[in-house]
């Protein structure tokens, strides 16, 4: 009988035992994180040490990690040993000036794949599997952490990386692909090409697994695209500056994705008060690494609105669960895949001349296709001929696009036809239903 866990100890470990294997490794934590010049400060200005930490509960004397202070410490400020004994450096896509790195030692990626292959077999994955990475390789970690997860695993890998819809099919039916690392909103777009080249997925291919991630999606389009392919789809977190995806998955009752608190401990926070919200209220996840060796996180502000989800999870699993996630506390944007502050839209737009200065952004779902629409309103100055406008909006979306990452809309309205709110402008609709 083949076993339902990838590490049973661990997975099913009591919370007793959990509690006290983080606090051990929280403690080998803050002396590794010691090293680092940003760390070394901050311990100092707040007078701890590893010493200090008698109880979880000690956590809550040091302060909050930003993605404000990774950036202020780029590129080498958080590394933790010589870079000579780092192997890789991770990046987000972050805003215009500095991005967000991670460095990785070899021992941070081996635990790492460890940790995506735990997830992957969670939700019925193995070594007889053929899984196709449709996600991209590069700076970004969703290609090359699931590569290596289900290396760990010992499946088949098929590296497509992103894009170019009809090859991807081919290799799913030339390749008997059973499983599927995608984005949700990439799923649908598959589901449509299958239907264009009279494919049935349900019928014609051996798909049966999604991983999804990397942006937000409701449980009517997870059901959605389950219906439209004839596969199981199952919820993933991560992000960069927690190695990458991996960080909670869900698992077979899809009631919520376990966090995995022996590589990480969570807490939510309010927001507004940064105080510890009650059990399955929603709030603000923080987290703390409590195996990295390169550039370890001490209660990093992850601005991603959740829950943890009371009580006990039927798979048998005694990690924590944390719930569809509701939003951000900040103002970014995650679409297809790509993190997109409104900043970078306003450089962009401020740097003609032919427009005015009020702009609005909606992200909405079209023919099931995550969208953003840019209106913005042009000079009181600037002409009305509409040759000249298609040239203009045609050089805005090639300048967006080159920032963003994804091709916008973008709409030349009359100067005055946005309201004006009074206070703080608003520049964000965000239409998807999550």
């Amino acid at each position: 009988m083949t076993r339902s866990y990838w590490q049973e100890e661990l997975e099913t470990m009591s919370r007793d035992d959990l509690q006290q294997l983080q606090l051990e490794r929280l403690r080998n934590t803050i002396s590794q994180a010691s090293n680092s010049s940003y760390y070394r400060k901050v311990f100092k200005d707040n007078k701890i040490s590893a010493d200090d930490i008698r109880s979880l509960d000690d956590l809550n004397r040091l302060p909050f990690t930003t993605k404000d202070d990774l950036r202020s410490y780029y590129p080498y400020g958080f590394a933790s040993i010589p870079l000579r004994q780092c192997v890789r450096i991770h990046s987000s896509s972050g805003t215009t000036g500095n991005p967000t790195v991670v460095l990785h030692s070899q021992k941070d990626i081996d635990l790492w794949a460890n940790q995506v292959a735990r997830c992957m077999y969670m939700v019925g994955l193995r070594d007889t599997d053929i899984f196709q990475n449709t996600s991209g390789y590069g700076m970004f970690t969703g290609g090359l952490g699931f590569q290596y997860g289900a290396e760990k695993l010992g499946a088949l890998t098929v590296p497509a990386a992103a894009g170019n819809s009809k090859r991807q099919i081919k290799f799913i039916m030339d390749f008997g692909t059973t499983a599927l690392h995608v984005i949700p909103s990439y799923a649908t777009r598959l589901a449509e090409v299958f239907q264009e080249m009279n494919i049935n997925p349900r019928t014609d291919t051996a798909l049966r697994i999604f991983c999804m991630g990397a942006e937000p999606h409701s449980e009517e389009q997870r059901l959605r695209i389950e219906k439209l392919l004839g596969v199981k789809a199952y919820n993933c977190f991560g992000m960069s500056e927690m190695n990458g995806p991996g960080v909670a998955f869900e698992c077979a009752e899809q009631n919520g994705l376990h966090i995995w608190e022996d590589y990480v401990i969570a807490e939510i926070i309010d927001p507004q008060t940064l105080q510890p919200v009650a059990e399955g209220e929603t709030g603000e996840l923080v987290l703390t690494t409590l195996q990295r060796e390169a550039m370890p996180l001490i209660r990093y502000r992850t601005h991603d609105l959740t829950r943890f989800i009371p009580g006990n999870c039927p798979c048998g699993r005694t990690h924590s669960r944390i719930d569809r996630f509701k939003g951000r506390s900040d103002d970014m944007i995650i679409l297809k895949g790509v993190n997109i502050f409104p900043v970078q839209v306003e450089k962009i737009l401020m740097s003609f001349k032919e427009l005015g200065g009020n702009y609005l952004i909606t992200i909405e779902t079209v023919h099931n296709n995550d969208e953003m629409l840019i209106e913005v309103e042009l000079s009181d100055l600037f002409t009305d001929d509409y040759s000249v406008l298609e040239r203009l909006s045609k050089k805005i979306v090639r300048q967006l696009k080159d920032e963003l990452l994804i091709t916008p809309r973008v709409k030349l309205i009359s100067k005055g036809s946005l309201p004006v709110s009074e206070g703080k402008a608003v520049r964000v609709k965000d239409l998807r239903k999550f």
